[in-house]
């Protein structure tokens, strides 16, 4: 493909080659550039493109151009031939509920018969084909890569996990989505955005560049819902557990097993639990029905479905115990869970195990303690992704969200293994124990070293020891 033809409409400016270059493949990181392809410099928060041009020439870079990330997004539609154009591309953007519904999505239309992509936290689907990803959003070169492997593999339908950093970045600017998801607005992320307001600010900007023939879906039961779609050009469609809307769902009973629903007007089993799967499926739902597909053939399918990895992962061990791992991070999604395990072990003893991530917003650290001493009779204060920051002084920030009531009742372990051991070793028989946070991460960060850790072969461990 010849430059002229990547670079038109982004605004770029040509440093090394010219229009007629020929161009193999597009690049933003010096280390990957190969000989013949296109090096893109663009100046990132911590680190700025141009200052690698010398190191992308001597790779062997045919091309070298300068632009800002809205060009670089441009640039990366253009070279892959505007995929996105050629799929029904639905994407999803909340504080919570992203992964699980893309994933359940995937599955949904992958279990209809058709061929699908999926872009999300846990992994890329091209098809079946399985990839690792970094990012909630990938940078556009990727997002573009991965959906022209999906055209070029028959895919019919992409799947998208957008966050607000995503958004703010433009890593989605050039893709034409078909639906658009919005699930709700927490406490997260303040650590980039800084203010609520600018949080605020970043997800609607996804709706804002939606066309006249996109349709946006929205929870109206989070206050933020309708001010997602201020402006917006979409057709709006409207879902509520709570109130009138287009797709109405209540729960009618709930176990560890599973929930009865009425979705609408019809009854649905599923074997996921909690309040904010029953927003979750209503969401997968009314995206089903956006994009055409036969209704009853929808409620069938949602009777099917799993919930993704680490969402309410529950493992049953000895002493009838019950073990779930679930990614709740926030403030709203470790009540929202430990509401719905409240609910359901009446009888029994809830145990949370939980920590906060270092580096990041510190701010929610006491929030999560209150809620989690609202819930549990018993709670371990442990370790997360410490990076950088001391542990100790994590578990600290949380420390001061408890009353005595909840200090009476915290116990503080800064390994988390060792956490995990011993919540399981105190429980009574029939406990229930959440293990929050980490969900289907299978490491953990500490300093800047990621080491292995995987929660399920830890609580296996311990069920074959006390078995």
């Amino acid at each position: 493909m010849k430059l002229s033809e990547i670079i038109k409409d982004s605004g770029a400016v040509i440093l090394h080659g010219n229009a007629e270059t020929e161009i193999d493949g597009i690049f933003s990181d010096s280390r990957k550039v190969v000989p013949g392809s296109l090096f893109i410099a663009v100046k990132g928060l911590a680190v700025d493109g141009h200052d690698f041009i010398d190191a992308a020439l001597t790779a062997g870079a045919a091309a070298v151009i300068s632009t800002d990330r809205h060009g670089l997004a441009i640039c990366a539609a253009n070279r892959y031939g505007h995929p996105s154009e050629k799929l029904t591309l639905v994407g999803i953007t909340g504080t919570n509920g992203k992964t699980t519904t893309v994933t359940l999505l995937y599955q949904l239309f992958m279990g209809l018969g058709y061929n699908c992509g999926l872009l999300s936290t846990i992994a890329n689907f091209v098809g079946t084909k399985r990839s690792e990803t970094e990012n909630t959003t990938a940078d556009p070169i990727t997002i573009n890569s991965l959906m022209a492997e999906m055209v070029d593999a028959g895919c019919e339908y992409c799947f998208m996990e957008v966050s607000s950093i995503g958004v703010e970045q433009e890593r989605v600017a050039g893709l034409k989505f078909k639906v658009a998801i919005f699930s709700n607005l927490t406490h997260d992320h303040l650590d980039y955005h800084k203010t609520f307001a600018e949080y605020l600010r970043c997800k609607k900007l996804f709706f804002d560049g939606l066309d006249k023939d996109a349709t946006a879906i929205i929870n109206i039961d989070d206050r933020n819902g309708l001010v997602m779609v201020q402006n917006c050009k979409a057709k709006l469609v409207t879902y509520s557990c709570r109130e009138l809307a287009d797709h109405t769902c209540r729960i009618v009973e709930e176990s560890f097993e599973g929930m009865m629903l009425k979705v609408d007007d019809t009854e649905v089993w599923t074997r996921l639990i909690g309040r904010h799967n029953a927003y979750n499926l209503l969401a997968i739902y009314s995206a089903a029905l956006a994009v055409g597909a036969d209704k009853q053939e929808a409620l069938v399918a949602l009777s099917s479905l799993e919930s993704a990895s680490g969402r309410l992962e529950t493992l049953r061990g000895p002493r009838n115990l019950s073990v779930i791992i679930d990614y709740a991070h926030t403030p709203d999604a470790l009540d929202n869970v430990l509401a719905t395990l409240r609910g359901i072990a009446r009888d029994t003893e809830l145990i949370c195990l939980f920590g906060c991530g270092g580096d990041r917003d510190k701010t929610k650290r006491p929030e999560m303690a209150a809620i989690a001493q609202k819930y549990a009779d018993r709670i371990f204060v442990t370790s997360d992704n410490s990076r950088t920051e001391n542990t100790e002084d994590i578990l600290n920030d949380i420390r001061k969200g408890f009353d005595n009531a909840g200090l009476a009742k915290s116990i503080f372990i800064a390994d988390r293994r060792e956490a995990i051991r011993a919540s399981i070793m105190m429980a009574p028989e029939g406990a229930a124990i959440l293990l929050a946070g980490k969900g289907h991460e299978t490491y953990q960060i500490i300093g800047k070293e990621k080491r292995h850790f995987d929660e399920r072969e830890v609580v296996k461990e311990v069920f074959e020891s006390i078995a």
